[in-house]
């Protein structure tokens, strides 16, 4: 297993800054979240494409991924095609780039949808980009967020997704926040995994949570970590520190590293 960290945690930094510090820290891949603090859209990452492959080739530094903010839950047509065609977009962009996955969200279900006809909705949409996804080469993967943080939820929509260009990420905090225990997560997620979120939070009041560095929370990453290791996850983890959502966290100069010594603690 090798890490990687989203650019999500260093709001502040130009691409240039963020891949320096991967290789003055240790890590091995970004995660391309935020470009120069902006939030990657297709159009972004086309009209900076050659610099990104350019920085990324010139360092070592693997591109792991692509974050977008694509979500399927939604109920209006139109808003949902235009996702679909977003993904499909960026998609053909990682292709390009050598990056072998992007994530999309289920997203919130509108108020008073059956969660079932959530599931048949954001089902029906990895289906219909999977075609391009399988042609390219590039992994779509859907995290366990939002109203699709259980990974049951999530296992239920790849259960209607034939394609194996279509699998899971598997976010650490948000399936341990509904009360899912790690051998549960691991069953329904380990045969269609693609890609990990790794971070630590510690419970607040309610479902109310604080980011918090690794180690220093109640979120099993170490047996997370552990897992992967045992059973051969060779694909890449990337922590993801909110930083760009949440600036009162530390800053990453301490975060980042804070998190690599830690998980190869937990890996020694």
């Amino acid at each position: 297993m090798r890490f990687a960290f989203s650019t999500l945690g260093c709001p502040g930094w130009t691409l240039e800054r963020a891949v320096e510090a991967a290789r003055a820290y240790g890590y091995e891949g970004i995660e391309l979240r935020l470009l120069d603090g902006e939030v990657i859209s297709p159009d972004l990452v086309r009209r900076h494409r050659e610099r990104i492959r350019r920085v990324f080739a010139e360092s070592g530094i693997a591109l792991v991924a692509l974050g977008t903010s694509a979500r399927f839950a939604v109920t209006e047509a139109a808003e949902r095609r235009t996702n679909e065609e977003a993904t499909r977009e960026l998609v053909e962009l990682a292709a390009e780039l050598g990056t072998p996955v992007i994530r999309v969200f289920g997203g919130r279900l509108p108020a008073g949808t059956d969660p079932a006809e959530g599931v048949a909705r954001v089902a029906e949409s990895l289906n219909r980009v999977a075609p391009v996804a399988e042609q390219a080469g590039v992994g779509v993967a859907l995290e366990t967020h939002d109203d699709f943080s259980a990974s049951e939820r999530v296992a239920e929509v790849l259960d209607r997704v034939p394609s194996r260009a279509i699998g899971a990420l598997w976010d650490t905090h948000h399936p341990y926040r509904m009360g899912e225990p790690l051998p549960a997560i691991w069953s329904r997620l380990a045969g269609r995994l693609l890609h990990v979120h790794l971070k630590d939070a510690r419970r607040r009041d309610g479902d109310q949570w604080d980011l918090v560095l690794l180690g220093e929370g109640e979120v099993p990453v170490r047996e997370v970590v552990r897992a992967l290791d045992l059973r051969g996850y060779d694909r890449f983890a990337a922590v993801e520190w909110e930083k760009k959502w949440h600036p009162e966290i530390a800053e990453p100069e301490v975060a980042l590293p804070q998190h690599l010594a830690k998980l190869r603690e937990y890996l020694s």
